[in-house]
């Protein structure tokens, strides 16, 4: 008994996984069709930036800007992966006019050197100019999303938590980064990957976990009336 409990059980649990990952996929596809939607929006005004509804993503919306230096607050974003390559995705702090939030401005990827202890050189945004690019924000890690900014600038951080930049930074931050389409003297590839995980990954994974609950279930049918068998020809044998 115990065994047919355990056997319908796993074949359950492979299957609702499988369910699972087809919704993780129709979410997947929705996301892509906003996606798609706000690119061929027209831009956002910074004002329409800072008064967009919280519960609601930036993700994706084009944006348009003139931004003006404010030094060399820069935060290099560690652990991450271009090309095949690990580094940096360096993001410069940017005005767009006084007495208002700061913008956090993507400048691209950089290699990091084979000495941890040294960060690399790049270029930055040292003029005044008119950027234009899209907008995102970063899923929280749910294991970590501390900054754990180290001392100095550029300042290396795990994590992109805008909060935590803004209680570094003691100046009121706006809520998504900004990724220009290209920047003056700065030649640095932009990652974009709004969605980690495409729909059609997530279809090739249920594929495998409805896969695993037939061949788990033909292989429980075969050896069940393997067993029945068994007992057949033992019951005669004794008779």
């Amino acid at each position: 008994m115990l065994l047919i409990i355990a056997t319908v059980s796993l074949f359950i649990l492979l299957v609702k996984l499988g369910f699972w990952q087809l919704s993780r996929a129709d979410l997947k596809e929705n996301i892509q069709s906003q996606l798609i939607a706000r690119q061929a929006s027209a831009p956002l005004s910074f004002a329409q930036l800072l008064s967009f509804p919280s519960t609601e993503s930036l993700t994706g919306y084009r944006f348009n800007a003139t931004v003006h230096p404010i030094g060399e607050k820069i935060f290099l974003l560690d652990n991450q992966i271009f090309n095949g390559q690990i580094g940096y995705l360096a993001l410069q702090i940017l005005q767009i006019a006084p007495n208002t939030p700061w913008l956090l401005v993507e400048l691209g990827f950089i290699p990091a050197g084979a000495d941890r202890r040294q960060l690399p050189t790049f270029q930055h945004i040292s003029k005044i100019q008119t950027l234009s690019g899209r907008l995102y924000q970063k899923q929280t890690n749910p294991m970590s999303s501390a900054l754990m900014a180290e001392a100095g600038w550029p300042k290396r951080i795990q994590n992109l938590n805008i909060t935590h930049i803004e209680n570094v930074l003691q100046h009121s931050v706006a809520p998504a980064v900004f990724q220009p389409e290209s920047i003056l003297e700065v030649d640095l590839p932009h990652p974009w990957k709004p969605i980690p995980f495409t729909a059609q990954k997530h279809l090739g994974y249920a594929f495998q976990w409805f896969s695993m609950a037939l061949v788990y279930a033909l292989l429980m049918i075969y050896f069940i009336k393997g067993r029945l068998k068994n007992n057949n020809l033992e019951t005669i044998t004794k008779q």
